[in-house]
């Protein structure tokens, strides 16, 4: 913090302090000293405002709170640039020093059952039940916003209880996407392929490699989409559509696949304008130690026991 504002802060913390101090002492000395019947001529719903002093007990808690603040403002930080000099803080008391003092009991006392899973193959944790339920709740502490708190995902986010992995389901490739992110394009082609070739390749897309039908009075050629398919999208997506999971790209046989959903409408959306996913790292923020936990819950979503394992949190 730059030296004016932490002037301006204190001037104007401390001015509010004086100033309340004040009116609470001016007041007290103008008002009576004794009950008096004597009305301030205020009256509503039958009650009226009666010009007596105000309670002792009152007072002095008014008093007590102004010198809590003053007490408070020396010993934290609160005065702009000010540390403060609680006992036991050479630095002064911070909320993030705070956190991290919790953060490090909890790393003592959890690091080395953390060490001991992460000693073992992925799939061996994933048959442990007690890793389980550490990685389901590091799973909704962290990964549930975006994929769901029972991980089936959302519009953008992949379902993780399923068998389609756009990068590849493996137990290490699920740790290497959640250690290292991953940033998935699908580029824009309405420009290159034009508007008719969008809704070509839509309905190639959804009649021949998903097996369902054009909607009535679509006005899309399949014929002319599989043609432009191959001279476009083949490269990602593969010859027979079958994704490519060293590049991210879904599987286009299976509609669960289309976190963007596969209605004619949304796979023109798709094609027209592109996709950027992100899944952002995690290696930095839990360690090696806890996404190897997290890994081996997600690997567990999608084998034949997921059913019973999601709720595990």
């Amino acid at each position: 913090m730059t030296t004016f504002w932490s002037t301006y802060i204190s001037v104007l913390t401390i001015g509010s302090l004086i100033g309340l101090t004040w009116l609470l002492l001016a007041t007290r000395k103008g008002e009576s000293k004794n009950t008096t019947d004597q009305t301030m001529g205020h009256s509503f719903d039958g009650i009226e405002e009666y010009d007596n002093p105000l309670p002792k007990w009152w007072f002095w808690l008014f008093v007590g709170t102004l010198v809590f603040s003053v007490g408070y403002l020396i010993l934290y930080p609160g005065l702009g640039n000010w540390k403060g000099i609680l006992p036991g803080y050479e630095n002064g008391w911070t909320g993030a020093n705070e956190w991290q003092k919790e953060m490090d009991k909890a790393d003592a006392k959890f690091g080395p059952i953390f060490a001991k899973y992460a000693a073992m193959p992925v799939e061996e944790v994933a048959k442990d039940p007690q890793a389980l339920k550490m990685g389901g709740r590091l799973f909704a502490s962290n990964c549930s916003v975006c994929h769901g708190s029972d991980a089936k995902g959302a519009f953008g986010f992949p379902n993780l209880t399923d068998k389609d992995w756009r990068w590849g389901g493996e137990a290490e490739t699920i740790k290497a996407s959640i250690m290292n992110g991953r940033h998935g394009v699908m580029p824009a082609w309405a420009e290159v392929i034009g508007q008719q070739g969008v809704a070509d390749v839509a309905a190639f897309v959804l009649t021949s490699m998903d097996g369902r039908s054009l909607p009535e009075g679509a006005k899309a050629d399949p014929a002319k989409g599989k043609e432009i398919f191959a001279g476009n999208c083949v490269a990602c997506h593969g010859p027979e559509g079958k994704g490519t999971p060293a590049m991210g790209a879904p599987d286009l046989t299976h509609p669960q696949a289309f976190i963007y959903g596969s209605s004619f409408a949304q796979l023109q959306q798709t094609i027209r304008y592109g996709r950027q996913g992100q899944m952002p790292a995690q290696a930095e923020i839990q360690g090696n130690d806890k996404v190897h936990l997290l890994a081996a819950y997600v690997y567990s979503l999608s084998q034949d026991s997921a059913a019973e394992t999601v709720t595990a949190k």
